[in-house]
């Protein structure tokens, strides 16, 4: 049973407890480092700078990933760039702005000391990734430069072009190789963890299957951290790589750790639409391209079909520029997402379906031309016209809302350990500090600073008392835990029916989409509640997975993550339920102001929402973390 929430806040100021907090690291001395092995999984930025910066302080650790390599991680999808408070611009930026920001782009729901720390992490991030040598951009002179994002109004995020998770994540590669080849770290690509082994009510190993050979094995560790990212693949179509899962954090929590607002996903307003049924993904369209593009539809139904060419200026209708004069086409992703669905469902919508608004270049190529916005976002225009043939330099993109990251995740305290103890998470893994909806460029900024900065910190914290604690990896919980993972195994290869993977995968994700996904209301809610079990009680009659255990089986992978999403959707939707209010990005429609803008319930739900597994058949159990504030005004949330 779980008590009382704690989230182990230090004391004192809010700008003094990280830095009071911090020297937890020196609790085991370096002489003691080598004697722990540490298990991480995942090995995108959160994962593999974790990875790399213990392995330099001299603990052993074991990274798994399930891509062929540790560059391939989803991370390095990330386009736009990365925040950081050093008021390079000198336009009035700072730590304390850079807080107030993220935490009211989350709607106010936000562990405030969590958010002030990365605030005050993200200057240190800038610096170590520079003396790595990623490249990023820089201004005439050669200093840093920055451009703006969402829900800010200055410019703070640092950028590689379009590539900027792909430059941090080989920054981040080349010091997890340093490791590699020192002997502290051991890889284990193609490797993925199937379940996580309690030992004593502790975390103490993991269940891991190889996908080249099928062998599955027993690892066990003094503390097992998990970077596995987001959720997002839950809706089938989504911005996340085909192979992003909930596998590891579900699984985690079915072995006791908590889930925090699982219903908290956020919808990207600049993706490619969506063009046939044929898609088994979407791809993203940088934020950043708002910076320089301007968002509108035609003003009258009747020119939606006319090319945008053919519309003049007087009949075209910049809705952002016009609801949020203040912020314009940089409105957070929430917003922007629900107005394009707002003029979509209109029918001012253009392209296939009515399912797309315009983002011009027309006035920034006029007014720097061509070769700035090439230099600025070329690779994001290549990659637009090798999808759509369309070349945006003549023409404006077409782009619409998508799903396309997380802020739900595993529950943890002020030092990433989740409630049980040796469990930490982090990166996209956790909920802990992007509330409702995440800030463009913060997701960088989050991965890095828990990954280079605060786990090396504070998982000392924890091991200085498991000295000599390690078991072994025969011990009767490992044989146990490993029973249960082939039993499933067999049971998914056993099914034997006639309906492919993808067909169960989709028809979840459109379930999802339409009653959990931009928008939500009670009675979608129940019919969605409704209808996920018996979807699930079809799959384990229904579903064929080809080929064997004992092999190289994509079937077998893609069946275990789909009898996830299958399980882990019902606790989406009953979150989202439960959740009686609109903040961020969960938007009820019984709960909006009269300009439809999302309208809290602080009163009773100024909380994070935990939900702890009751066994098979049973509802989860709802506990409650309320949050405080010691700085931050709870206000109604404006950008206009």
């Amino acid at each position: 049973m779980i008590g009382t929430l704690d989230p182990k806040i230090p004391p004192g100021p809010l700008a003094q407890k990280w830095r009071n907090h911090r020297d937890h690291s020196r609790l085991v001395s370096p002489n003691n480092r080598r004697k722990f092995e540490i298990i991480l999984v995942g090995s995108g930025l959160a994962g593999g700078s974790a990875t790399a910066t213990l392995g330099e302080l001299g603990y052993r650790v074991k990274c798994f990933c399930f891509q062929d390599s540790a560059r391939r991680a989803h991370s390095i999808a990330a386009q736009g760039g990365i925040n950081a408070a050093k008021n390079y611009q000198n336009d009035g930026d700072s730590v304390y702005r850079l807080f107030h920001d993220t935490i009211k782009g989350g709607d106010f729901r936000a562990r405030e000391a969590n958010v002030y720390r990365l605030a005050e992490i993200s200057n240190n991030i800038i610096d170590q990734c520079v003396a790595q040598g990623v490249p990023f951009a820089r201004e005439y002179g050669g200093l840093l430069a920055n451009r703006s994002f969402g829900g800010a109004q200055v410019s703070r995020t640092f950028y590689a072009r379009g590539q900027t998770g792909q430059q941090l994540l080989l920054g981040c590669y080349q010091a997890l190789c340093r490791q590699i080849a020192a002997g502290t770290v051991r890889m284990f690509p193609q490797t993925e963890m199937l379940d996580l082994v309690i030992v004593d009510g502790q975390a103490k190993g993991i269940i891991t299957r190889s996908l080249r050979t099928g062998k599955i094995d027993s690892h066990a560790a003094d503390a097992v951290v998990l970077a596995t990212g987001g959720y997002g693949n839950v809706f089938y179509l989504s911005t996340n790589a085909r192979g992003c899962n909930v596998t590891a954090t579900y699984r985690a929590y079915k072995r006791g750790a908590l889930f925090a607002n699982p219903s908290f996903t956020q919808i990207h307003p600049t993706c490619i639409p969506v063009s046939g049924e044929h898609q088994s993904k979407l791809t993203l369209m940088s934020e950043s391209l708002r910076n320089d593009g301007r968002v509108w539809v035609p003003k009258r139904k009747e020119d939606r079909d006319k090319p945008p060419g053919e519309i003049p200026e007087q009949d075209r209708d910049y809705y952002l520029e016009r609801k949020y004069p203040s912020y314009g086409n940089l409105a957070p992703r929430d917003i922007a997402s629900r107005a394009a669905k707002e003029v979509c469902d209109e029918g001012r919508g253009v392209g296939p379906g009515g399912r797309g608004v315009y983002l011009d270049f027309a006035d920034a190529i006029k007014r720097l031309g061509e070769n700035i916005i090439r230099e600025r976002y070329g690779n994001l225009f290549e990659v637009y016209e090798k999808i759509t043939g369309e070349n945006a330099y003549k023409v404006p993109m077409r782009i619409y809302p998508a799903v396309h990251y997380t802020m739900g995740g595993l529950w943890v305290d002020y030092d990433l350990m989740s409630n049980v103890p040796g469990l930490f998470v982090i990166g996209e893994a956790n909920f802990s500090d992007h509330g409702a909806n995440r800030l463009g460029a913060s997701a960088l900024m989050q991965g890095l600073a828990d990954g280079y900065f605060i786990l090396p910190n504070t998982l000392p914290n924890y091991l200085a008392s498991q000295m000599g604690k390690r078991p072994s990896p025969d011990a009767p919980e490992f044989r146990d835990t490993e029973k249960d993972v082939r039993a499933r195994i067999e049971k998914l290869l056993n099914v034997n029916g006639t309906r492919s993977l993808d067909s169960f995968h989709r028809e979840l994700g459109l379930l999802l989409w339409d009653k959990c996904g931009m928008s939500r209301h009670e009675k979608g809610l129940r019919e969605a509640l409704q209808k996920i079990p018996k979807l699930r009680e079809e799959f384990w009659h229904g579903v064929r997975v080809l080929g064997s255990e004992q092999d190289y089986n994509q079937a077998l992978e893609r069946a275990g993550r789909v009898a996830d999403f299958l399980e882990f959707a019902e606790l989406m939707c009953i979150d989202a339920l439960e959740r009686n209010e609109s903040a961020g990005a969960h938007f009820r429609q019984e709960h909006q102001t009269p300009d439809g803008e999302a309208l809290r319930d602080d009163e009773n739900h100024a909380a994070v929402f935990t939900w702890e597994l009751q066994g098979d058949g049973q509802p989860p159990k709802l506990h409650r973390e309320t949050l405080h504030f010691e700085i931050v005004h709870l206000a109604q949330r404006s950008y206009k």
